[in-house]
């Protein structure tokens, strides 16, 4: 039964920030009562192991949607075969002004620069143990708005340390174009000495925990194709376990005459799709197998993920997909593969 075209209208019809807010508790209102499984189709297994993880199938919710791991169990329920809560700092922060979220449903697109507004990873870990969730859970860290992009570094450790026993898999973000100066370590030697310090954390921490826990790089859509090349050889360099491909993207090419093309962001949705889809291609041409890669980027459709796994992607992930989609979305996917 799929109730999510009755629902859209009324969601769309709230500002958007507040209707992330309405699904979020519908989802888990109906978590604690069953309505859940009533009213979402059963996703089949079509189990895939990546990172030297089994996933229960492909499809993972992108991170962003429950920034601070309070609908874990509610999310489960849609039926993912794997979800990534973050972006998480080490301390609490507002993120930026409001309005900050914007939909474009002529472009089957949202524009955000939320900028990082969680209640800091101490709350996350919380909820995490909290939540009875036996799957696959990323866990998205970033670094404080407030710290100087010099000592990023510093914060990334924080929530490495912190999120280590409590995550299947760790997610760097360094692609938000919603905080300052962040995609800068994304290119040159920020990039190599962020990745040399987080591969030497995390063997210390493997040998403290018992317990090898793999880290995930997420990059930009908006990279020339030699910076596409600097970072892949990074990552094989200092063996990174997989490359999340990719954010949201700071072009408006495809929305250029919509009345909100202005509004500052990270542009999502079917506009991004070729763009993530053409990083995603690159990156395999370049790792060739080395390591695997997670597509994320205007997936709206069965063929869409195809797509990304055509390309060369191992797993794929939603977010605006699912707003304007909904639960079908998912069982569709899989479906198809």
């Amino acid at each position: 039964m799929n109730i999510y075209p009755l629902l859209r209208p009324l969601l769309f019809s709230l500002d958007p920030e507040t209707a992330h807010e309405v699904t979020l508790k519908l989802l888990k209102a109906g978590q604690v009562t069953g309505l859940n499984a009533l009213l979402y189709p059963t996703v089949a297994d079509k189990p895939v192991t990546v990172m030297g993880l089994t996933f229960k199938n492909p499809v993972g919710l992108a991170a962003g949607l429950d920034k601070n791991g309070d609908y874990i169990n509610a999310i489960a329920a849609l039926g993912f075969g794997f979800i990534e809560i973050g972006t998480v700092t080490p301390r609490p922060q507002s993120g930026n002004p409001k309005p900050r979220l914007f939909r474009l449903p002529e472009h089957e697109a949202i524009i955000n620069r939320m900028g990082f507004n969680n209640l800091g990873i101490d709350h996350l870990l919380e909820q995490v143990q909290q939540c009875n969730y036996q799957g696959i859970l990323g866990i998205n860290i970033g670094k404080n708005a407030d710290t100087p992009i010099e000592n990023a570094t510093d914060d990334y450790l924080i929530g490495l340390r912190k999120a280590y026993s409590a995550a299947s898999y760790i997610t760097i973000n360094i692609s938000s174009p919603n905080t300052k100066n962040l995609r800068q370590l994304q290119q040159g030697d920020e990039i190599k000495s962020l990745l040399a310090a987080l591969k030497e954390e995390q063997l210390k921490l493997h040998q403290q925990h018992g317990r090898y826990v793999p880290i995930t790089v997420k990059i930009a859509p908006d990279l020339t194709d030699e910076e596409i090349t600097h970072i892949a050889t990074l990552l094989m360099e200092f063996s990174i376990d997989a490359v999340i491909a990719t954010n949201t993207t700071i072009s408006r090419d495809a929305i250029v005459n919509h009345p909100l093309a202005h509004e500052a962001g990270g542009l999502s949705g079917a506009p991004v799709k070729e763009k993530s889809t053409h990083v995603v291609r690159s990156l395999a041409t370049e790792l060739n197998g080395k390591l695997p890669i997670i597509a994320a980027g205007g997936i709206l459709s069965a063929a869409d993920a195809q797509e990304k796994l055509a390309a060369g992607a191992s797993l794929v992930q939603v977010y605006s997909g699912l707003i304007y989609r909904g639960q079908q979305l998912i069982a569709d996917i899989v479906k198809s593969l």
